[in-house]
């Protein structure tokens, strides 16, 4: 089975940029959909983005036009490039294979910090 790592998380200031990577121990060609989710402190996780093996993409609303996640399959990563952060994106993010649901273990997350 292949493991997907997180990474790439900080402490931006708001209106800043980051870009999470999300990094597959194996190939990422196997795996039809990669989500990206977060979780806030205190608050349930949440799905934020997804992309499909045909490169069909969604996005929550909170996120649309701020955030773009993409998939380079020869190096074997998802990525989540977020723009114009605001402290609201404030959660650990993960991502996940998502092809057949949301069971199974979660990885650790990469925590992104946005001040205000």
């Amino acid at each position: 089975q292949v493991q997907l790592v997180e990474s790439g998380g900080g402490l931006v200031q708001a209106g800043g940029s980051l870009t999470l990577s999300c990094a597959a121990s194996g190939s990422i060609f196997s795996i039809n959909l990669v989500g990206w989710f977060r979780q806030a402190p205190g608050k349930q996780r949440e799905l934020v983005a997804h992309i499909g093996s045909s490169l069909g993409t969604y996005y929550t609303d909170s996120v649309k036009g701020r955030f773009t996640i993409s998939r380079d399959n020869t190096k074997n990563t998802v990525y989540l490039r977020m723009n114009n952060l605001k402290p609201e994106d404030t959660a650990v993010y993960f991502c996940k294979d998502i092809s057949r649901g949301t069971a199974g273990p979660w990885g650790r997350g990469t925590q992104v910090t946005v001040s205000s």
